[in-house]
């Protein structure tokens, strides 16, 4: 999404902000309603109307904050992760009716396209990683529930496990893993829901079919036994290198048709000189492009068959300029104008 931003859409009880009145869907004005820039309002993301009450969702995206880095083993920092997010996103939701992409051609998250809430947070319990994880699967079963599809915004990657749990009954889901690190980590010292382990415990839920892991690399992703019992559980290893070396439709060609597939995107998964707000960052990651070009191709040739998203590790501290989260934020808003587009025009 370029600077033409997003419109916001009521919850049962949440008027539309002034300026996101009846226009064409293909029209962007100013010349009506408050003019609404970026720092004033409230901090929704892309000042999407808040839904407080979690059994009145009417939304086909619900977007949630996981503000849990109890899985961290080294920087911590990731809790403020959806603040940060939300506050970046504000930048795309700036008085238009809908996002016009030039290269396109097509004007992504119309009003008749996306229908997007903000539910706040999942409520964490510091210390507490179990009951923590218990709250977060419950709110994402709440989303699911209401029929929306969720946004999660972590967060460190360990909650990608109570959040994928949630989903146990909307299978066979194929993930699709941005990442650094492979997070495919069975047990150390006891640990089995840390930062690390989030892929390994997907891997065993019954509705999860396989998994394709991006952009993993460097010495301190994991051993080699973790390496060979992902490929033993049906992962797809794929490092930046071989990536670039595949290019985007080769990537396509290696995922497999599924009915339905899950983002989980760590921030890390970018090179640090695009997203240095992070906790373990990793040299020789991805650009913004090669990301977004692979989740628009298969969001495309899927139909928009994705049932969720989550992006995790902005830890906001680390990145006094707010590059990082504006990537999140860009990233998140371009994805689901791919998606509900495709659904659309089925």
């Amino acid at each position: 999404v370029g600077r033409s931003g997003i419109t916001g859409t009521a919850a049962r009880f949440n008027p539309l902000p002034q300026g996101f009145g009846p226009r064409s869907m293909s029209e962007n004005s100013y010349q009506s309603g408050r003019l609404d820039l970026p720092f004033v309002g409230h901090c929704t993301f892309a000042k999407s109307p808040a839904c407080v009450d979690w059994n009145a969702i009417d939304a086909d995206v619900a977007v949630i904050g996981v503000p849990n880095d109890m899985g961290t083993q080294w920087r911590p920092g990731a809790r403020f992760g959806p603040r940060a997010i939300r506050e970046a996103s504000t930048l795309f939701s700036f008085g238009h009716g809908g996002a016009y992409d030039h290269e396109d051609d097509v004007m992504y998250l119309t009003r008749d396209q996306i229908r997007m809430v903000d539910v706040g947070d999942a409520d964490i319990v510091h210390t507490d990683m179990a009951k923590s994880h218990a709250n977060t699967e419950a709110a994402i079963r709440k989303i699911l529930a209401s029929g929306a599809m969720p946004v999660v915004l972590g967060g460190d990657h360990s909650i990608h496990a109570p959040v994928i749990k949630a989903f146990d009954g909307q299978g066979p889901i194929h993930i699709v893993h941005f990442d650094a690190h492979l997070d495919f980590v069975d047990e150390r010292h006891g640990v089995r829901y840390g930062h690390g382990n989030p892929l390994r415990r997907a891997s065993e839920m019954s509705h999860i079919t396989g998994m394709t892991q991006l952009g993993i690399r460097n010495v301190s992703s994991s051993n080699r036994y973790d390496y060979d019992a992902a490929r033993a559980a049906g992962s797809q290893i794929y490092s930046v290198r071989q990536v670039r070396q595949m290019g985007v439709q080769g990537v396509l060609d290696i995922i497999p048709e599924a009915p339905s597939y899950y983002f989980t995107i760590d921030i890390d998964g970018f090179d640090p000189s695009i997203a240095p707000g992070t906790g373990t960052p990793s040299h020789g990651g991805f650009l913004y492009y090669e990301v977004l070009e692979i989740i628009q191709a298969l969001v495309k040739r899927s139909g928009g068959r994705i049932v969720g998203i989550d992006l995790v590790e902005v830890a906001p501290a680390y990145d006094p300029a707010g590059v990082t989260a504006i990537l999140a934020a860009q990233l998140l808003l371009n994805t689901l104008g791919f998606i509900f587009h495709a659904r659309h025009n089925k």
